[in-house]
């Protein structure tokens, strides 16, 4: 059964629009249209981090958060990731966005664990 179609009230659901809208305008504003840079990597990932989850909280959802963020030079090497979670599937959740521009992908996901 899809947890979004449980008997919830929805501030006890982790909200997968608000984070892809967050996400997607944090990586624009970090990054933009900016080539990749190595030495500015550890900038954007933490602005991207910091400004997605600062959007979260203003939600002032009954969640705990956990948001990453990889950014990865385009050069034709590949890239995997994954994660396991033991948790409420009536209640958490994850979202991940993949966002690209000529030079680079940066991905970026969040966790919402219900208070």
């Amino acid at each position: 059964m899809n947890f979004l179609s449980r008997k919830f009230p929805e501030e006890f659901f982790f909200l997968h629009p608000e984070f892809l809208s967050y996400s997607t305008l944090a990586i624009e504003s970090a990054i933009g249209g900016n080539a990749y840079q190595h030495s500015k990597v550890n900038q954007w990932t933490t602005s991207v981090v910091e400004q997605t989850l600062s959007q979260l909280t203003k939600l002032g959802k009954p969640f705990k958060y956990i948001v990453t963020c990889v950014i990865m030079q385009k050069n034709g090497a590949g890239l995997h990731t994954a994660s396991s979670c033991f948790w409420d599937n009536s209640s958490d959740g994850t979202c991940t966005v993949r966002w690209e521009n000529k030079t680079m992908y940066c991905i970026v996901s969040a966790f919402g664990l219900a208070i």
